[in-house]
């Protein structure tokens, strides 16, 4: 059967936005600048300059940068220039060594690796430049996480893309609930089963966020509460300690990638466990894990769309929007119980702020996926949040337009404060 035209379209914008990445994905933006900066250069960098947006330098102060063992854009550009592989695109760091990392801190060391806030409007920015004897060269990335739009050497530019779309335009934006939950009930299972792999990517790194100390211990603390009598070993509980624990391992900064969504890493993984953990413990087929997944990443990406990719919003409670809704397609519900899960996330946890990258985003991932489950199951009961209530809307599509419109205009000056709260401590 040939797939519809609208559905082409969805396929292409998962596997656009639905990829892997290795690291907080803001530190890794700076990185894969330095690596490409590096790369036109054609010699070893001596001297690192890293400029980002204030939302970028926000999340990526106090992120574990994968294999160097410490947090900062400044080992995370210094890494990149001297080893990272630009052709990787968010796994830029996947080959860096503990030589490069010990040659990373001596460059470090000697003041040659600097960051700096840039003058831009752009929310999503970072340009790098690298020098070495008298040749200078650049790459400047906006808007998306790999989005390269120039790069330079000795003021030449040798490379340009036009400015990708921003992100909260409507025009010709496909997307409503409505057709990704005909897309996801659908459309034929060879078209979407690729959707597996972020299965496979994000239960791993869970597994690993259970068997070692990572971070703040999230996920595995709420084992060793099961343990102790102290939580129940239910669905609930399993959903949200798999996905905190994968929190954890990813901003502690393990080796290993995730499945990210809409450029976030804990998004991707806020998207895909706790639907895998209902799937798993319902005793589901892959293929009705598929449908899930494709319903809770799609959902996601929707919602994130008129958000836009970095804001004063923690993206966690979009993706956990995107994975109650998930749910609700394991539980056997339709369109409206999904419609009721949105509304009742946008009337509980819409207002929690995005206060930087770092290892009490699992504590997020953990309420966002708890809150969610909550909002499925009472979905499921025929509760919704009314449109009388607060920014929720009976429209649903006005509902999520209101969600993102809080995000973006309505908290520009709490953005502002979070940064400057954060640089001046």
């Amino acid at each position: 059967m040939t797939m519809k035209k609208e559905w082409v379209e969805f396929v292409a914008i998962l596997n656009r936005e639905v990829v892997p990445a290795l690291g907080c994905t803001e530190p890794v933006t700076a990185a894969l600048a330095a690596a490409r900066a590096a790369e036109a250069l054609g010699a070893k960098p001596e001297h690192v300059c890293v400029q980002v947006s204030g939302n970028l330098l926000k999340n990526g102060m106090g992120v574990g940068v994968p294999g160097t063992g410490m947090t900062g854009l400044d080992i995370a550009a210094a890494v990149g220039a001297l080893g990272g592989d630009a052709t990787l695109k968010l796994e830029v760091l996947r080959d860096i060594t503990p030589e490069i990392v010990a040659e990373a801190k001596v460059l470090m060391a000697g003041g040659n690796v600097v960051v700096e806030l840039a003058d831009t409007d752009e929310l999503l920015f970072a340009k790098a430049i690298v020098s070495a004897s008298e040749h200078t060269a650049s790459c400047t990335i906006a808007r998306t996480h790999a989005g390269i739009v120039e790069v330079t050497k000795d003021d030449t530019v040798i490379e340009s893309t036009p400015l990708a779309a921003e992100e909260t335009s409507d025009d010709s934006w496909l997307l409503s609930v409505a057709a990704i939950y005909e897309f996801a009930t659908e459309a034929a299972y060879d078209d979407i089963s690729f959707i597996l792999e972020a299965a496979r990517l994000n239960e791993s790194i869970a597994s690993k966020g259970l068997e070692k100390d990572f971070g703040l211990r999230v996920g595995r603390s709420m084992d060793e509460d099961i343990a102790l009598g102290l939580r129940s070993d239910d669905i609930t509980s399993f959903a949200t300690r798999l996905a905190a624990a994968a929190s954890d391992a990813r901003m502690d900064g393990i080796m290993q990638p995730v499945m990210s969504n809409s450029g976030s890493g804990n998004q991707g993984i806020t998207a895909t466990i706790p639907v895998t953990a209902f799937a798993r413990r319902l005793g589901k087929s892959e293929e009705e894990m598929a449908r899930a997944l494709i319903m809770s990443h799609l959902i996601s990406i929707h919602l994130k769309h008129h958000l836009g990719r970095l804001s004063a919003l923690c993206g966690a409670i979009l993706a956990a929007t995107g994975s109650g809704c998930g749910i609700i397609l394991l539980l056997g519900g339709g369109l409206l119980e999904v419609e009721r899960t949105i509304k009742n996330m946008v009337g509980t946890i819409a207002g929690m702020i995005c206060d930087g990258a770092k290892t009490s985003c699992a504590l997020k991932v953990a309420s966002s996926v708890e809150a969610a489950i909550s909002s499925a199951l009472l979905a499921m009961k025929g509760t919704s949040v009314p449109g009388s209530d607060g920014i929720v809307d009976d429209n649903i599509e006005v509902c999520i337009k209101n969600l993102g419109r809080l995000g973006t205009a309505g908290m520009c000056e709490t953005d502002k404060i979070i940064l400057d709260i954060m640089v001046n401590k």
